[in-house]
């Protein structure tokens, strides 16, 4: 059940309240008694990390990858 917490305890007791969510536990923030936020602990990223040059070999570019679109795309024409 997560914990509410009002604004103001919240800015003054902020890394106490990292450290309860990193805990497991969430933490709602309100406003006036409103909830207007919720605390809760990031996901891991899903997979492995990325590798920059991973997959050098495996991939193809065209060679005009990069050239303008022909002017009847553009133009928003149809065939």
């Amino acid at each position: 059940m997560p914990v509410q917490i009002n604004v103001h305890d919240a800015k003054t007791q902020f890394s106490a309240l990292l450290d309860r969510v990193l805990g497991g536990e969430e933490i709602i923030i309100a406003k006036a008694g409103t909830p207007v936020a919720r605390l809760t602990p990031l996901l891991p990223a899903a997979g492995r990390s990325r590798v920059p040059g991973s997959r050098l070999g495996r991939m193809r570019m065209a060679d005009d990858f990069d050239a303008p679109l022909p002017a009847d795309f553009l133009s928003g024409e149809t065939p």
